[in-house]
């Protein structure tokens, strides 16, 4: 039996709480017992990727109090309701699927008469079948001619994680030969972004994604009438250049407006929904339905090992608890994403939402408020870029932000030189492992303001290369981290009410329904 209990009464975390500040990082990083830690303390991950946790505050009894809390909360169990199909979305009442899009995790799985897993495959196949068609030239504008470049439009899930997967491959695909057509993405409802995409945009060779699961989302129907109107002005047939992702029941799944439609359902969030048709039809094009394939198998991989109970090979379960360990007991307020891969430039953007969305509560499952921080504000950019940007505050500012790295061995692109000794891709490398020694250790200087006092907590994922099954495991690693942190604080990681007072608002001020002060920044707007 599953009990959803809120964290502070829970025995073992109790017992947690008593082991704050236990590990000295400047110590335990030092010389040999460092290096030991490094060989010591790392876990399996999916796609060919290790997740090395031995620059966090952790020993072998705080590891083995994270073990028993982890056993307390019943997050394997919890995992397994999740997949298997029960209500764990409580909000809004819902399933949360988005692991049976890559995968074939537990049981049989029927939501409104419908089997789900069978769903996602169809859809993802005939988003698959498309894609072919498109490469092939079966499906052409006009013209005749093929499509050379695909345009997604939407909004949040529906473009910061698709965005971030396709930057994420780009480069290893033209290395590859697997690069198909150009994508590009319209997401803000400022007229300068649809513009500026439209504008490099060879539109007759376009195709368009509009991506909304209910058809009414206000900011992508607008950039949808915006890229129509282009089209129409250049003597192109809008419903000749456009498909749709979306629900069964929306407006957009008959329409004859669109060359055709990819369905999805409420049971994926938008946030988790890379891996269901608003990721796979874009990047099916992209890349090439195989591809994609090979994407959703490093996401399975992941997957599968997060049913482990053994923290210790479970790396997004581990990450999980350290994370509530770093947030709850020795009061971090923030985490930083960073990774040493240019081709993850958007990928930080994209955990944003994913954890602050999840987990940006104050009230537990049930509505009831909770006594306890909940999620960190997550930022970050890649490496080398931040070293020049934010980095300072995180060596030596008051307040301590933990760290996550990402690193490779090898770059996408295939492309490198030798300059005073060492490679492009070594310098990063370098740069990399320099950092975590540099926030574990610290430096002592007579001189206050030349003073690292160290202590700043880190862990790193690392691989070869990131290919796509290591960009499928990463993204199942954090999806992961985020919902067994969500079960340890007892919230409700699958809805996102507070996105939705705002949109309530912008439609009274389109409306001049508004008074107040609402009213004077309407004004002050133009509105």
């Amino acid at each position: 039996m599953i009990s959803w209990k809120n964290l502070d009464t829970l025995a073992a975390y109790r017992d947690l709480t008593a082991l704050k500040g236990k590990v000295d990082l400047t110590k335990a990083m030092a010389g040999d017992e460092g290096a030991a830690r490094v060989a010591a303390y790392n876990a399996p991950m999916g796609g060919g990727l290790t997740y090395y946790y031995a620059a966090k505050q952790v020993d072998d009894e705080l590891l083995a109090a994270l073990q028993r809390l982890a056993d307390e909360a019943q997050l394997t169990e919890k995992y397994a309701a999740l997949y298997n199909g029960e209500v764990i979305n409580t909000g809004e009442k819902r399933l949360v699927l988005h692991h049976l899009t890559r995968g074939q995790l537990g049981g049989a799985v029927t939501a409104d008469g419908v089997d789900k897993r069978a769903f996602y495959a169809a859809e993802q196949e005939k988003a698959a079948d498309f894609a072919r068609k498109v490469h092939s030239g079966e499906i052409a504008n006009a013209a005749g001619e093929k499509f050379t470049t695909v345009v997604q439009i939407g909004i949040g899930g529906s473009d910061l994680g698709p965005r971030a997967m396709y930057l994420a491959l780009e480069n290893w695909a033209r290395q590859n030969g697997f690069f198909r057509m150009e994508a590009k993405f319209i997401s803000n409802v400022d007229p300068d972004d649809a513009a500026a995409v439209l504008k490099s945009t060879d539109v007759a060779h376009a195709l368009f994604v509009l991506v909304s699961k209910s058809g009414t989302t206000l900011e992508t129907l607008t950039n949808e009438s915006f890229v129509k109107d282009a089209l129409r002005k250049q003597g192109l047939d809008p419903a000749k250049h456009m498909v749709a992702v979306t629900s069964e029941t929306s407006p957009l799944a008959k329409s004859s407006d669109y060359l055709a439609a990819f369905f999805m359902d409420d049971y994926i969030g938008g946030r988790y929904s890379s891996t269901s048709c608003v990721g796979g039809a874009v990047l099916s094009l992209a890349f090439g339905p195989e591809i994609f394939a090979r994407f959703l198998n490093g996401a399975a991989e992941e997957d599968a090992l997060a049913k482990e109970t053994d923290i210790r090979r479970n790396a997004a379960m581990l990450d999980a608890l350290m994370g509530v360990y770093e947030r709850n007991v020795q009061g971090y307020p923030s985490t930083a994403v960073l990774p040493y891969s240019q081709a993850l430039s958007r990928f930080p953007a994209h955990l944003q939402q994913l954890d602050m969305e999840s987990n940006g509560k104050s009230v537990n499952r049930f509505g009831e408020a909770v006594g306890y921080p909940t999620g960190p504000v997550i930022f970050g950019e890649p490496g080398t870029n931040g070293q020049h940007s934010f980095y300072q505050l995180l060596h030596q500012g008051t307040d301590i932000i933990p760290l996550q790295f990402v690193g490779f061995r090898q770059n996408q692109a295939g492309m490198d030189v030798d300059i005073q000794g060492s490679t492009s891709q070594q310098k990063l490398g370098a740069n990399v492992a320099a950092q975590i020694l540099a926030f574990a250790c610290g430096k002592s200087d007579a001189n206050p303001n030349k003073s690292f006092p160290g202590g700043r907590p880190s862990s790193i994922i690392i691989g070869d290369r990131l290919t796509p099954e290591a960009l499928g495991a990463l993204l199942a690693h954090f999806e992961n981290k985020v919902m067994f942190q969500g079960f340890l604080w007892n919230l409700n990681s699958f809805d996102q009410e507070g996105v939705q007072l705002g949109k309530v608002l912008a439609k009274r001020v389109l409306a001049h329904e508004t008074d107040g002060a609402l009213k004077a920044f309407a004004d002050l707007l133009g509105i």
